[in-house]
């Protein structure tokens, strides 16, 4: 059951919760300012949920999992993850920031880089060291030449 739990999107959804109960009810007087937020917010939910369609496009198209704790049957390097070894844990942040910014959270931006920490220690690294163990030089490879985040 645990291993349900812990994925990125729960994660994802728990902050998501804090930062909207935080702009209802413990705001401090503290805004970032109107329609420009609201603005940048949208374009940053966007560009998040962007990401994560191509991505999942291009695990699909590789025909390998999307679940982080499996081990991947190919090593994608095309596509958007040509310019980011994490194009979905992107736009998860994205999508944080940008709900944030649309629901005037304020005191709730600290979160976005707490949950950069969590996903790269509880994700990101224990996935690159299953990638390195399968694909070793080619992903040795890939890891020079494509960037973590961007």
């Amino acid at each position: 059951m645990l291993k349900w739990i812990d994925l990125p999107p729960v994660w994802l959804i728990g902050a998501l919760a804090l930062a909207w109960w935080q702009a209802q009810n413990y705001t401090l007087g503290l805004s970032f300012g109107g329609a420009w937020a609201e603005f940048a917010g949208g374009v940053l939910v966007g560009g998040g949920l962007l990401l994560t369609l191509l991505a999942v496009y291009e695990m699909r198209r590789h025909r390998t999992t999307i679940i982080p704790h499996q081990t991947a049957s190919a090593l994608v390097t095309t596509g958007i993850f040509s310019r980011s070894r994490n194009p979905i844990y992107l736009g998860d942040m994205l999508v944080l920031a940008g709900l944030i910014l649309r629901w005037d959270a304020v005191m709730s931006l600290p979160l976005v880089p707490i949950f950069v920490w969590i996903i790269e220690r509880r994700f990101i690294m224990p996935e690159e060291d299953r990638l390195r163990r399968a694909f070793r030089m080619e992903y040795a490879r890939y890891m020079q030449k494509t960037r973590r985040w961007i």
